[in-house]
């Protein structure tokens, strides 16, 4: 079921990036992080609501929560923290670069994730999930250098940078999770975090663009932006619910996930029109076979 779980995710991920391409495109940054953190927010209010004041609205279904502590809430702060870091840097690399290049850097999360959970958590691969993870890596590497074609100079280009640290920051963020949904229901944290969030992104949009918002790229609305929060809150729920399973290897999890970039790829072919598809194709069905034997690996 886990499995299943992180698929599901992973297909949604593609559609929140594309979302998120097709919103930052031409947009302020900061405007429209700050609108997808307070979209995800009344996305779960209800169920935060329903826990915290015991209305029982949720009870017996899966948005079922109950209130946490102050170590429990201390604990999404930080899980908040982390997302937001990795967000603001991934949003920005978003905006100006093809989601066919930024695609592929993020899908190096998985192999930090992979040492990281080897590390902390004394995670192994068996042979076909070490079979799956090599197929992958060898399509990202490929993906990677197919991409210098489209003229980015990934060793000077700051927004290269910013997806880079992006990546590392969601690295962090999946080993976190582990961690945290041991000890915590998905639905508290999800709702919370999602609220620490906008208030974070409410202090330092005000702080940060709102002075200088005649001077910079202006905002103006699209309704893709309220699709980035939608995509991403039904993405993350069955992410955590995925982890919530004692069998689930984040390893395993974390590079399922990364699999949302054949849906980016395919909407930045048929959506944004990008170049250098061809050399693109051969590597993401490397990606599919990848998934595949993991998928075999964890049943």
């Amino acid at each position: 079921m886990w499995l299943t779980l992180a698929f599901t995710s992973a297909a949604l991920l593609g559609f929140y990036d594309v979302a998120k391409k097709k919103s930052l495109t031409g947009n302020a940054v900061l405007p429209v992080l700050l609108l997808n953190t307070l979209f995800s927010s009344l996305v779960f209010l209800p169920a935060l609501l329903s826990a915290e004041c015991g209305l029982g609205w949720f009870e017996g279904t899966v948005l079922e929560a109950s209130p946490g502590t102050l170590h429990a809430h201390g604990l999404v702060v930080l899980k908040s923290v982390i997302v937001l870091t990795s967000w603001i840097f991934g949003y920005f690399g978003m905006k100006h670069l093809p989601i066919t290049i930024v695609g592929p850097i993020n899908a190096t999360r998985p192999v930090m994730v992979l040492v990281g959970a080897m590390l902390v958590f004394g995670e192994r691969l068996n042979a076909c999930q070490w079979t799956g993870v090599l197929l992958a890596l060898v399509s990202l590497f490929m993906l990677s250098r197919s991409s210098r074609r489209e003229g980015v100079d990934f060793a000077h280009n700051v927004w290269i940078l910013c997806i880079a640290l992006a990546a590392v920051m969601g690295a962090v963020s999946g080993l976190y999770d582990k961690y945290i949904m041991a000890r915590l229901d998905p639905v508290f944290v999800q709702s919370w975090y999602n609220l620490y969030q906008f208030f974070m992104m409410a202090v330092l949009t005000a702080a940060v663009w709102w002075p200088k918002r005649h001077a910079s790229t202006p905002f103006h609305w699209s309704w893709a932006i309220p699709l980035i929060s939608v995509f991403l809150s039904l993405a993350d729920f069955a992410y955590l619910m995925a982890l919530r399973d004692p069998d689930a290897m984040i390893s395993v999890v974390s590079m399922v996930r990364r699999g949302s970039v054949v849906v980016s790829f395919a909407c930045g072919a048929l959506l944004f029109r990008e170049r250098n598809l061809r050399a693109k194709a051969v590597d993401l069905i490397l990606i599919l076979v990848g998934m595949v034997f993991l998928w075999l690996g964890s049943r």
